[in-house]
């Protein structure tokens, strides 16, 4: 580990509390948002054969870890890791791998001095633990499909929003792990490393899609884990 990330870790250890809110820096061409809908298909059970409830947030809350720096792209990629292979990587280790990787929305590193990290280099940060994923813009609807096809999904939203806390609301500044989407009660399971109860947070569905919309409902979704089939595209950016 470089002497400038031990300082960092170091210093974000001594403030238990200390929330890091990510900004996304990237330029992208700003269109009309993807408005999240609901599924009007009658729910179709998961692999936990819970009939509305799309993904298994009960599997994946043991992969939730709480953030000590400005690192919540890189516990949400080392959550989805945990999840899919069962070898979850280290805080440190996915922080080392975000600092010596060259960005693929820029120049410089993934994860540079700024401490933020870029949506769109999650896949390149998935991809060196052997998982394919893409960034899409898409739609809660989609979202459910993708969850019940055993896919994976890290999101970017406006954090107060989603803790109902005051301070600006209007742009995305933390990345989550959906963990799962409960169509009939109306909520929304996330692995949250910004906050201390974050593992399987529930949060209305309506509070999610504000959230999310901050950054026109964007995603890195993972492939399908089944063996058989195509994942059904979410629409790339």
């Amino acid at each position: 580990m470089t002497s400038t990330l031990r300082a960092v870790l170091a210093a974000a250890t001594r403030d238990v509390g200390f929330i890091a809110l990510l900004g996304a820096a990237v330029a992208v061409s700003v269109f009309p948002l993807a408005a999240a809908s609901d599924n009007t298909d009658a729910p179709t059970p998961t692999a936990n054969h819970i009939v509305g409830m799309y993904g298994d947030p009960v599997a994946a809350r043991p992969y939730w870890r709480q953030q000590r720096t400005s690192d919540c792209g890189e516990l949400a990629v080392a959550d989805v890791v945990g999840e899919i292979t069962g070898n979850e990587p280290t805080e440190v280790d996915v922080t080392n791998l975000a600092v010596s990787t060259p960005s693929a929305a820029g120049p410089g590193t993934i994860w540079g001095r700024d401490g933020n990290t870029n949506i769109r280099n999650l896949p390149v940060l998935l991809a060196h633990y052997g998982i394919h994923a893409e960034n899409v813009k898409t739609t809660t609807g989609a979202l459910e499909q993708a969850l019940a096809a055993g896919r994976k999904a890290i999101v970017l939203v406006n954090a107060e929003t989603i803790w109902n806390r005051p301070g600006q609301r209007k742009s995305a500044n933390h990345f989550v792990v959906v963990t799962g989407i409960d169509a009939r009660s109306g909520v929304v399971h996330l692995n949250d490393s910004g906050i201390v109860n974050g593992s399987d947070e529930q949060i209305p569905i309506a509070a999610f899609e504000q959230a999310w919309a901050t950054y026109h409902n964007s995603a890195a979704v993972t492939d399908s884990m089944r063996s058989s089939g195509q994942p059904k595209p979410l629409g790339k950016w």
